[in-house]
């Protein structure tokens, strides 16, 4: 085949293996970032079109417009450019950029409550495409049960995808470039038929069903891009091609879902491979790969999907991360750092810094020093790029998986997940300390258990006791829930050309997460060094606390606290792992907020660790906004104690340093993060977001958003422009602690 001309064949050529492909062709690159190109004049023209649209979205509140008269699939709109004549790679998700569309058969009242929260109306057409259809939602709220809907309105439960599509999926993209749609049809019907001679049990019966849903999408992908010229039938046969089919197959998901993090994936290496290639023919300049590249990005960072305000609050900033997984180590001990690597990150000074694509480098120790030295750059002068423990992830995943959303790990095109939000432990706490009762309103939530009293302190061990309890309950409702939302989810809002991107029979996770770590690792420290008394209400209710003396506090690496956060997730993962999880999933755990840890701070009351009534928590598992006081190292120190093999879907850790602290210069700055990254990663740690800047910036940004109009910062996993966020979500960044010590 021309497609595959002068690429080292291999397994690859037998059967779907994107992996031996990039192993047996791709080239490792050791060097700096000298060889780079800027932005073409074509590409400052799209650029400044891009920028005058992103201009006039946020003068529209944030949204530019919505496409109210259709239901979004693949093949709901026409072709659409930002300049016909200047795009290269092709394609968006309506025939206007930044035009929103409505995916409804997640939630309908979803959708509409979003149309509404802009000043819009759902079209006739959409409500009677939906009237005789079930949604996601509405199958989801059939089934839940008294306590799982109190459980979710009193915020113990909160950010869960009953409303809204699920996300947190990763297509393996790159398998419609190296193999075209054809063969990858024909593999799915050759699964069909390997399938329908077996027994037809549930699962079986399930599985064909995917696929014959996979199939109708996989054909609808194919006309979609004949619409703009493109025979995505066969392999791709140069750059061009590979970098647009790699496009559409991701853009056709994003057409037919809105889900809460689709990412692209890993493609740098395997692009790679097509760009030294054709330099090697003459094909192609360094100047007209990074003008792919270029392109490329500016169509990711005009991924939209409609939301409604109460998803914004809790994740704020309108992300869709559209995160790429770049570097990490290969398992023969090659680096997978290749010139695309440099050339993605080149974006963020081609193009200005970006919160999308979420950049996500896979940090190793044993990486090419230059790349190193080049991604603490970027991280100094963009604040645009998160890291994760390659060294960590890779005994488990493999050397072919990839980050969705945040930190959450999966084999490409192998592994799916079931993403589940997260649990308020630091609300359980306290609705231990009240019987089962939640603090704010008094409902009886969980089962009735004994009142602590409030004339003594709290006794530490009673109070583990109790508490041990009820978090096994929790975990068990926790389960539960997700069991009924991805029941639902696959039955009424089935993904079905992003999971056509996946093995036929895949392994699933189902992600769990703990938000208010922090908060009730202090509190159970407080309880067992200081004395804390509780203060009752009129009706019995445990609604505050007196303590006395001071007690040791997550993130000073001090082992009589950070014991206490190491006990916490261990137990709770192992009370989850006790209640099976749907489809045979197995059980992950994420300490993650994202921006909700303003949401979750406002629905819990005071906590015995002196934090007051509706104060956000800190984000992830970040230490409590200024009690990191032993300076950068002990926080991260802290951090990484948090056993990974208990959290796989992620240790989420922002980070942020005032630049003096780092150093005199940018080389001494470049230097000492590079040496905080091996340090941090030695331990175990998974994740680091890195913010270098100070608190006056934002707080300048916060009151004249001219001034520093494309700022992008790292927030809980994910990057945002600080102007997106509301002011109360800005308030609580400034308020973050910003290291001024090592």
């Amino acid at each position: 085949m021309d497609a595959w001309r002068n690429f080292v064949g291999g397994a690859w050529q037998d059967s779907i293996n994107v992996r031996d492909f990039i192993q047996k062709n791709y080239t490792l690159y050791t060097g700096d970032g000298s060889f780079l190109a800027g932005p073409t004049e074509r590409t400052k023209r799209v650029f400044a079109r891009v920028q005058d649209l992103l201009r006039e979205e946020m003068a529209h509140g944030g949204v530019l417009s919505i496409e109210t008269n259709r239901v979004s699939s693949i093949l709901t709109y026409n072709p659409g450019y930002i300049i016909k004549e200047d795009d290269i790679i092709l394609g968006l998700q309506t025939e206007r950029p930044l035009s929103r569309a409505i995916c409804p058969f997640a939630g309908f009242r979803n959708a509409e409550q979003a149309c509404a929260a802009y000043g819009y109306d759902i079209g006739d057409n959409v409500r009677s495409e939906v009237r005789f259809r079930t949604t996601h939602n509405q199958g989801v709220f059939r089934v839940y049960t008294e306590t799982m809907r109190h459980a979710r309105h009193a915020g113990i439960l909160t950010g869960l995808p009953d409303a809204y599509g699920r996300g947190r999926l990763i297509g393996d993209y790159r398998r419609l470039a190296l193999y075209g749609m054809d063969y990858l049809m024909q593999e799915k019907l050759r699964d069909k038929r390997a399938i329908g001679e077996r027994d037809m049990s549930d699962e079986n019966i399930r599985l064909l069903e995917d696929i014959a849903r996979q199939l109708d999408f996989m054909r609808d992908l194919k006309t979609m891009a004949a619409q703009y010229g493109c025979n995505i039938g066969r392999p791709a046969e140069n750059s061009y091609e590979a970098v647009q089919w790699v496009y559409f197959a991701y853009l056709g998901g994003q057409k037919e879902q809105n889900g809460a993090a689709n990412s692209i994936g890993r493609i740098t290496t395997f692009l790679d491979i097509y760009f030294e290639r054709d330099l090697k023919e003459g094909t192609i300049t360094e100047e007209g790969v990074q003008e792919l590249i270029d392109d490329l990005v500016l169509k990711l960072r005009l991924i939209r999907h409609l939301r409604t305000p109460e998803y914004n609050d809790l994740f704020a900033g309108d992300p869709v991360w559209v995160t790429t997984s770049e570097g990490g180590m290969g398992e023969d001990g090659r680096p997978l750092v290749t010139k695309s690597s440099f050339r993605l990150l080149n974006t963020l000074y081609n193009l200005t810094p970006s919160a999308e694509p979420n950049i996500t480098v896979l940090w190793s120790q044993n990486l090419p020093e230059n790349f190193k030295k080049f991604c603490a750059e970027v991280s100094i002068r963009t604040d645009a790029i998160q890291y994760e423990n390659d060294d960590v992830m890779r005994p488990l995943y493999g050397d072919d998986y990839a980050i969705a959303c945040c930190v959450s790990a999966m084999k490409c095109g192998k592994q799916m997940q079931f993403f589940g939000a997260r649990c308020n432990l630091a609300k359980v706490l306290l609705m231990t300390l009240n019987g089962g009762k939640e603090e704010l309103v008094g409902d009886q939530i969980a089962p009735v258990g004994p009142v602590f009293s409030d004339e003594k302190p709290l006794d530490y061990e009673e109070v583990v006791e109790a508490l041990k309890g009820y978090m096994t309950w929790m975990a068990k409702l926790y389960v539960n829930t997700m069991n009924v939302i991805h029941y639902m989810h696959d039955k009424y809002a089935y993904e079905r050309l992003i999971m056509s991107f996946h093995d036929s029979e895949l392994e699933r996770l189902m992600a769990f997460g703990i938000s208010g770590l922090s908060v009730l690792v202090d509190s159970l420290s407080a309880i067992k060094y200081a004395k804390v008394t509780p203060v009752k209400d009129e009706s019995g209710l445990i609604v505050d606390f007196v303590r006395e003396g001071d007690f040791p506090k997550y993130g000073n690496d001090d082992d009589r606290v950070d014991e206490i956060a190491t006990w916490v997730v261990r137990y709770f993962y192992e009370q989850l792992c006790k209640t099976p999880a749907y489809r045979g999933a197995k059980h992950t755990l994420s300490v993650l907020t994202i921006t909700s840890n303003v949401v979750y701070g406002r629905k819990t009351g005071n906590t015995p660790d002196g934090r007051r009534s509706g104060e956000p928590f800190a984000p992830g598992a970040n230490p409590m906004h200024g009690r990191d006081a032993e300076g950068a190292l002990a926080s991260l120190n802290s951090v990484a104690k948090i056993p990974y093999e208990c959290c796989r879907d992620g240790i989420s850790n922002t980070f942020s340093i005032i630049p003096e602290t780092l150093g005199v210069d940018l080389e001494d700055r470049r230097e000492k993060l590079c040496a905080i990254l091996d340090g941090y990663f030695a331990q175990g740690a998974h994740h680091l977001n890195v913010n270098v800047l100070d608190r006056q910036k934002l707080i300048d940004a916060m009151e004249d958003p001219n001034l520093y109009p494309n700022l992008t910062i790292r927030v809980s996993g994910y990057a945002v422009n600080f102007n997106r966020l509301s002011r109360d979500k800005q308030l609580e960044v400034i308020s973050r602690t910003f290291h001024e010590k090592m």
